[in-house]
């Protein structure tokens, strides 16, 4: 496996004087970049245009990371030419949150076979319903690969996003890649770092992502109590204070959930993934600390148990809310996970509005708020 990172900037261009030559039919290009992209897309189409065998993947962002950096306004890119990997990609479009289940499953179909290890997902921000698009995923694929990837991002703006599919800056896509063979390895790693606080409080009523009622009284007026002055920067303000989602009280596995929007005449939530009814809920509040060595734990569940001389990527997938949150800080948690991550491994990746990956093991979650990392090397 041979592998190249690179950026761009208005400002600069790129810092590449030439792009790698790792052009083939096994040759994977990952780009992350700002939403502005949508309006002068010209820097993606040469990139696209360079490699014209590869699969070219990539979202907007709430945020470029690369290396231990964050940039705005810029693209984050790898180029991985695997020598005994297979590559392949599905993509397909949503019109709205309710085709999330169908574009999961067709993703799924479309890239299953005996010999698929892993799959990458990217998906627009905005339209999805990231659970119902992981559930369609894990229901086809069974738990047999390692599912990661992540929905688009826009700042703070959330607007609109984009995905590349079939070479196009799309705003309404699901695009995925799959890994096929057993000399690729893929490990992942994901946790949060956030303080639960208040009681856990039922979930009296819901439909898909919207929740209306906690305990029988309405979900935003109760938000609102917990808020206060912070009420009027709604909906981006509630990215300080996600959700913490339980099947029951004493469960151990945790989802976090971000609000995406309020609706004052319902006086409900809008969550970037499901919330179920009789589950149990409680709200959490920023620890910079925990946020941080979350993002080193993360690292931690990635890393291979024996170092690797080996070209080794890894792509982290961040929460738009852990940057609002740690502001001038948010480089240390990026720093964290190179810290544990072998020496010499190369770092991509965006903030996102969820990060798609399995808890511990096994199938695969949407998160919301947690760092989450895919490491890919070639044995």
């Amino acid at each position: 496996m041979k592998l190249e990172t690179f950026t761009f900037t208005p400002e600069q261009g790129w810092s590449v004087e030439t792009f790698p030559p790792l052009d083939s039919a096994n040759t994977l290009v990952l780009v992350f970049g700002a939403s502005s992209f949508l309006d002068n897309p010209e820097p993606i189409h040469e990139l696209i245009r360079a490699y014209p065998l590869a699969q070219v993947m990539g979202c907007s962002t709430a945020g470029e990371i690369f290396d231990t950096q964050i940039q705005d306004g810029s693209l984050s890119v790898a180029v991985i030419c695997f020598e005994h990997t297979r590559v392949s990609s599905a993509s397909t479009r949503v019109s709205a949150a309710h085709d999330s289940y169908q574009a999961g499953e067709y993703i799924a179909r479309a890239l299953n076979a005996p010999d698929l290890v892993a799959v990458f997902v990217l998906s627009n921000g905005t339209l999805i319903n990231g659970s119902e698009l992981v559930s369609a995923l894990n229901d086809q694929l069974q738990g047999k690969v390692v599912v990661t990837g992540g929905l688009a991002g826009d700042g703070d703006r959330f607007e609109r996003t984009w995905v590349i599919n079939d070479g196009a800056l799309t705003q309404d896509s699901v695009a995925a890649v799959g890994l096929y063979g057993d000399r690729v390895h893929v490990r992942h790693g994901s946790k949060g770092g956030w303080d639960v606080f208040g009681p856990q409080r039922l979930v009296t009523r819901s439909e898909g992502n919207v929740l209306y009622e906690l305990d029988g009284r309405p979900a935003l007026d109760l938000y609102k109590e917990y808020l206060g002055e912070l009420v009027s920067g709604l909906p981006s303000s509630a990215l300080l204070f996600p959700l913490a989602l339980s099947e029951d009280r004493e469960s151990q596995k945790t989802i976090v959930r971000t609000i995406l929007g309020v609706d004052e005449v319902n006086h409900s939530l809008t969550f970037a993934g499901d919330i179920p009814e009789g589950y149990y809920a409680q709200l959490m509040k920023a620890n910079f600390d925990r946020l941080i060595d979350g993002a080193s734990e993360a690292a931690v569940m990635a890393a291979e148990a024996e170092a690797s001389a080996a070209p080794i990527l890894s792509v982290a997938i961040s929460c738009v809310g852990r940057r609002l949150v740690l502001r001038e800080r948010t480089e240390e948690e990026l720093e964290a996970t190179l810290e544990v991550l072998p020496p010499g491994v190369q770092q991509i990746g965006f903030y996102s509005y969820g990060e798609i990956s399995p808890y511990a093991s096994g199938t695969c979650d949407l998160h919301n708020q947690t760092m989450t990392l895919t490491t890919l090397r070639e044995a």
